[in-house]
């Protein structure tokens, strides 16, 4: 009998080199937003570059449009609050997985759930290769004493290297951002047929130390709005972010609120056609980032040095507070937890900073 390792080192070469099958992978990436969405070039650049494979995606149904016009993906619903909820749940899941002829699995996801399915998988032996997160690096980077201060792998890559351990490097230069989208008739009728620049604005977060102040981006909008040569699309979600929003909008003229207006796919084809985004440390900054929009990011007690920048996009449009003032930051990687003395850190990046910042990616 052959050891778990060698199975799955046969299985990744036989798949890699046969010329009479199809491959078919299962990639794994359940959640974020921002996480899914740096998945979409790793995946282009995947089928480009090995046109055999057949790709599904496991992941939320919510976030299909994000893999829109990637050849040879399809995406697999992950019901994960009903069908596929707890051990029995992830073993169904397993199972049908298994049926639709799966010859790897790639988990970029690697969490408590994934690692049921790989122990599943084990045991139908199918091979599993999983993401390395870096956790003893990220811990380095965060921790108040004796931190380790330096660029971390990008997300992107560390996917990239989970198919290079199934037997398929990949060169992430080679990706190539995907044509505008067109916009639907519903999008057409809000966006009319201004001239103006397109400027997109995510001011949200899921957590509050990653949020600039509303006040502040107030400043920011006036400036931008008394130019008059940009238009302004927010973007949200949920009824607390829409009435803050429809709020900054109907003081400016050249802004709208997009909160409840548009799909998800709509909200991505207008995306696709901005002539720039800001966005805080959020996923609004990778979807940008998918079609090549130049990106504008704000950065609260968490760090681009985690590996979380926007995929292709510059570090110096990676805009930070005043670390010599919080010398502690990053104080954690997802922006959850920061020492007291820590709450207005976003304060110290000026409304002027952000301001010229986005006027040289809109018009330089």
């Amino acid at each position: 009998m052959k050891s778990g390792s060698s199975n799955i080192k046969e299985k990744t070469e036989n798949a890699k080199f046969s010329d009479h099958k199809r491959v078919h992978l299962l990639v794994i990436r359940l959640s974020a937003m921002g996480d899914v969405a740096m998945l979409a070039p790793v995946l282009q650049v995947l089928t480009t570059t090995y046109p055999q494979l057949k790709i599904t995606v496991l992941t939320k149904k919510f976030f299909a449009p994000i893999f829109f016009g990637i050849d040879n993906v399809v995406i697999y619903e992950a019901d994960l609050k009903g069908a596929h909820n707890g051990v029995f749940g992830l073993s169904s899941l397993a199972k049908d997985l298994r049926d639709l002829g799966v010859d790897a699995v790639a988990d970029v996801h690697n969490v408590l759930r994934t690692n049921v399915l790989k122990s599943i998988f084990f045991l139908f032996g199918i091979p599993v290769k999983q993401i390395d997160k870096g956790r003893a690096e990220k811990k380095a980077l965060i921790r108040e004493n004796n931190k380790i201060f330096k660029q971390l792998k990008p997300t992107p890559e560390r996917y990239a290297d989970v198919f290079k351990e199934l037997g398929y490097a990949l060169d992430l230069s080679k990706y190539r951002y995907p044509q505008k989208q067109r916009l639907s008739p519903n999008a057409r009728e809000i966006t009319g047929k201004n001239t103006l620049k397109w400027l997109g604005i995510a001011p949200f977060a899921q957590h509050n130390s990653k949020v600039y102040p509303l006040d502040l981006l107030a400043k920011v909008l006036e400036k931008l709005n008394a130019d008059g040569n940009v238009q302004i699309y927010l973007f949200g979600g949920g009824k607390e972010e829409q009435e803050k929003l429809e709020s900054l909008a109907s003081k400016l003229g050249n802004a709208t609120s997009l909160v409840g207006k548009l799909k998800f796919e709509e909200e991505l084809a207008l995306i696709s056609n901005l002539d720039g985004m800001l966005s805080m440390d959020s996923g609004n900054a990778h979807l940008a980032a998918i079609f090549g929009i130049p990106v504008v990011t704000l950065w609260g007690v968490t760090h681009p040095y985690a590996g979380f920048k926007a995929f292709n996009q510059p570090l110096e449009n990676c805009l930070l507070p005043d670390l010599q003032m919080y010398p502690k930051i990053p104080t954690s990687i997802y922006g959850n937890k920061f020492p007291e003395g820590y709450e207005d850190v976003m304060r110290t990046i000026s409304p002027e900073i952000v301001y010229n910042k986005i006027n040289e990616v809109l018009f330089s």
